[in-house]
Parts: C-alpha cells; structure tokens; sequence
C-alpha cells in the first residue's frame, strides 16, 4: 500500500466517525419525537378521563343538551363514564403500541381483554352515542372492528 492511500485511509476515518455521529443523533432525535408524541397524546385522554370522572362523581355536572331529553339516572350515567374512561385508557396502550413503545404480546392482553369489556351492555351503550367521545380515528375504526370481531365470536 502506497503513502498515498495511506494518507486517504487516515483522512477518511474522522470523516465517517462524524458521518456516524451525525446518523446516531438523528436516530435518537426521531425516538424521542417518537416518545414526545406520545407523551403528549397520554397527557390529553388523562385531562379527558379527569373530566370523565369529575361526571361520575357528579352527575349534574353532564354539559346540558349532551343527554337525552329525559335525564338519565346518575347510575346508567356511571357506569357510561366508567366504559368511556376504560376504552380512553385502551386507546393510551393502542396508541403506544401503534407507536411501537408498547409490545406485541402486552397489547395481546390489553386486546383480549377489551374484546370481553365490549360485549358488556354499558360499554356497547357508551359505543352507540357521540357523548363526550373525543377519540384518534384510527382507534375508532379499531374499536369498531374490535366490537365486531367480539360479536361474531359471542354468537359462535
């Protein structure tokens, strides 16, 4: 081998060590964008479950023209509330796990137990209204397909 590559070899070596460097802090940068969204999004369906839980603790706090016509008991009222706080909790573990910050087989849990909360009565009432349901709409249509795939396996 000549000086000359020689030379070459040595010049290129901190030029490829700084090219690695710049890859690695882009690398962590999007991971902790990655993390910031989701960080932000628990942050938001937790200020929605406080509301949520605010109603169950007092009813007459339910924004008027929100319900129907003929007041609901405060107990149907709960227990809407409690099934919307539950699937606010699962659309968090759906949207880590979409982000890739919750694993396969814990969002399997997660999943199987949400298909047997969707069989429940309150929780298929909580699912038909609009009321104070602010949700992704990929969870949306997850959940529908979750409520789907659980019914056809109800009836099996």
């Amino acid at each position: 081998m000549s000086k000359e590559w020689l030379q070459v070899i040595i010049q290129a070596i901190p030029v490829l060590a700084a090219a690695g460097g710049l890859i690695y802090a882009g690398l962590q940068f999007r991971g902790w964008r990655t993390t910031q969204y989701v960080a932000n999004f628990t942050k938001l369906v937790e200020l929605q479950l406080q509301l949520r839980k605010m109603i169950v603790d007092d009813p007459t706090l339910e924004p008027k023209g929100s319900m129907e016509p003929a007041r609901t008991p405060a107990e149907e009222m709960r227990r809407y509330y409690y099934a919307l706080m539950q699937m606010g909790v699962f659309e968090i573990a759906w949207y880590t796990h979409k982000k890739g910050q919750l694993t396969d087989d814990y969002f399997a849990s997660w999943e199987a137990a949400m298909s047997s909360i969707a069989t429940y009565p309150a929780f298929r009432a909580m699912w038909r209204t609009d009321r104070a349901k602010i949700l992704h709409d990929g969870f949306r249509q997850y959940v529908e397909a979750l409520i789907e795939k659980s019914s056809v396996r109800k009836r099996v």
